[in-house]
């Protein structure tokens, strides 16, 4: 009996032995790459030439434009086969050159351009949500010097981590922040979906064609979700007046919300033909949410296409009158043949409807500067003409319809690459004609991914163990719960709250971010592996604030650190420090 106990009881420590290392493996996986030096000490330090990993080095982008056989309805667009394929540097010359002829017609000076750190860290808030990783800098500091930023915008374009967060920031202006009426919607699912069409670079009309058009049950076709998160206002049916405010300005860039009630008597809307636009009318609308009607549901097979049956009683009138499905201008480009939504969505992404680029250039524009280029990048009015630097992008992803491709032309651009920081005074026109980089508080999602991407030494992607993705994961979202999230409002310029500027100073995730976790945290293994103080430092810097620390700040940190009765506990007083820093919390 004795031995049979002893045995079980062994078998228990075994298990409890196995358990540990089992945890210990997740814990400590994703911290070294495979064919890459195991110690933190290389991420400390800068590489050599000869440990460039491949996936940075600089490749050529090959995107052409879209064949018709490549657009749902090809009849909608026109033909692109005689358009001469613009190479990618010429478009941003000329976006470069537009810029420099409307400073000079204003007689304003530009800034000199930002160093390549500052234009990585940009480009890294704009296409993950955060800051550079210290192992990224690193790879990054081993080219020579021309090539890093492009290198880096290549590395993130194929990152899965840019397919998730731009998924994310897609979603909230197609359905929604919320979680929308429950059953009959899944936002998880048409996020991932909305990831999947990112990751095979598919062509944007074709992502909105398969928006309006979508048909089957919200769990297998993600891209119903689009029309059932409307269900709730509407009897069970999708909304039309809801899709169709929904369309309008996610894919025009349009503000006609108003006219469901009234027609504009103010002049804030124009539509019609170019050639003669007229005020917008009640009617304009609700032709235009008549084409929903169309999208009906149908039992188990979820959203189903019948005939368009809509009603509706317009002020003033006595009864109820058949509504007939128009669009609000450009009707010369939707199709007499097809149901009703297969030819709105014909009509939407038609490769004359300039609205449709116009919109989705602005859109991408907003999404790289954390800013709408315009007053509100859902607010373009028919009649008013964009900035003369959008004007060549607008060209370009008419041709083309690729996300990526707009991106790259975006951030290659002067206005992208620009300083904040000047020889001159800096005023709101600068700004506004992009002279200098816009100063950009951060989203609170933006705040957080960086505040755990600086706790790691490695960048948090898939790759990273199972429990290194699910701290990163519980941390932000209970940040978020606290900090506050902007939801549909995506390009606020309110300035940081008081309980947000607390919730950083006194925060659960920024003091368990700097703790000197000897598995997980940057802390840690700067602590334990930089050769000396001013290492540490400059390790610190990078981490947060992806910058190199200036002389001054070089001195005063080490001698800081050099007197310190506790070196680990000063290194996480630094790390707290710095996330508190308004620097930190502004993209610059």
């Amino acid at each position: 009996m004795r031995l049979k106990q002893a045995l079980i009881s062994t078998a228990k420590w075994v298990w409890f032995a196995l358990l540990v290392l089992i945890a210990f493996g997740y814990m400590s996986s994703g911290l070294s790459q495979p064919d890459e030096a195991s110690d933190r000490q290389t991420a400390l330090e800068p590489l050599g030439s000869d440990q460039v990993p491949s996936g940075l080095k600089p490749r050529p982008a090959s995107h052409g434009p879209l064949r018709a056989d490549q657009v749902a309805g090809g009849a909608a667009s026109t033909d692109t086969s005689s358009i001469a394929e613009v190479p990618l540097a010429d478009v941003i010359a000329q976006v470069d050159q537009a810029h420099r002829d409307t400073l000079q017609a204003r007689g304003v000076m530009a800034a000199e351009t930002a160093d390549w750190l500052t234009i990585c860290r940009r480009t890294s808030l704009a296409l993950v949500g955060s800051g550079l990783s210290l192992e990224e800098i690193r790879r990054l500091e081993a080219l020579p010097e021309p090539q890093r930023v492009t290198a880096h915008l290549d590395a993130l374009l194929d990152d899965p981590r840019y397919h998730d967060y731009w998924a994310e920031r897609m979603t909230r202006y197609l359905v929604g922040a919320d979680e929308g009426p429950f059953v009959v919607y899944r936002r998880r699912r048409f996020r991932h979906w909305l990831s999947d069409q990112l990751a095979a670079n598919q062509p944007y009309d074709r992502i909105v064609q398969q928006l309006i058009t979508a048909e089957g049950l919200w769990t297998d076709r993600p891209e119903v979700n689009f029309l059932t998160v409307t269900l709730d206002s509407n009897d069970g049916s999708p909304d039309p007046v809801r899709l169709a405010a929904r369309t309008s300005r996610a894919f025009l860039g349009l503000r006609i919300d108003c006219l469901q009630c009234h027609s504009d008597f103010l002049g804030n809307v124009s539509l019609g033909d170019a050639d003669e636009l007229h005020e917008g009318r009640q009617s304009d609308f609700h032709r235009l949410a008549a084409f929903y009607s169309s999208a009906q549901m149908n039992g188990l097979q979820g959203v189903r296409t019948g005939e368009a049956d809509y009603q509706y009683q317009y002020l003033d009138a006595e009864a109820e009158t058949d509504v007939t499905p128009a669009v609000p201008f450009a009707e010369e480009l939707l199709p007499q043949e097809g149901d009703a939504r297969t030819r709105l969505a014909v009509w939407v992404t038609h490769r004359q409807n300039r609205q449709f680029d116009r919109a989705a250039v602005a859109r991408v524009w907003a999404l790289m500067f954390g800013r709408a280029a315009t007053d509100a990048v859902d607010d373009l009015p028919l009649d008013q003409p964009l900035p003369s630097l959008l004007v060549p992008i607008v060209d370009d992803f008419a041709q083309h319809r690729d996300l990526r491709r707009t991106v790259r032309i975006i951030a290659g651009s002067d206005a992208f690459r620009v300083g904040s920081r000047a020889s001159f005074d800096v005023t709101g026109e600068h700004e506004h004609l992009h002279a200098v980089f816009p100063l950009t508080r951060l989203r609170g999602e933006q705040v957080a991914g960086s505040i755990v991407q600086a706790s790691k030494i490695k960048s948090i992607d898939r790759e990273s163990s199972l429990l290194v993705q699910l701290i990163r994961f519980g941390s932000i979202n209970d940040f978020l719960k606290r900090y506050g999230d902007l939801g549909e409002n995506e390009f606020s310029e309110d300035g940081i709250t008081i309980p947000q500027r607390l919730l950083l100073l006194n925060g659960k995730m920024l003091r368990e971010a700097g703790q000197a976790n000897p598995v997980l945290a940057s802390t840690a293994h700067i602590n334990l592996f930089a050769r000396n103080d001013e290492q540490a430092i400059e390790a610190l810097f990078l981490c947060l604030l992806n910058r190199y620390p200036n002389e001054v700040e070089r001195v005063r940190f080490s001698k800081r650190l050099a007197n310190a009765d506790d070196r680990s506990e000063t290194i996480e007083d630094f790390f707290w420090t710095l996330a508190n820093t308004t620097e930190f919390a502004w993209n610059h």
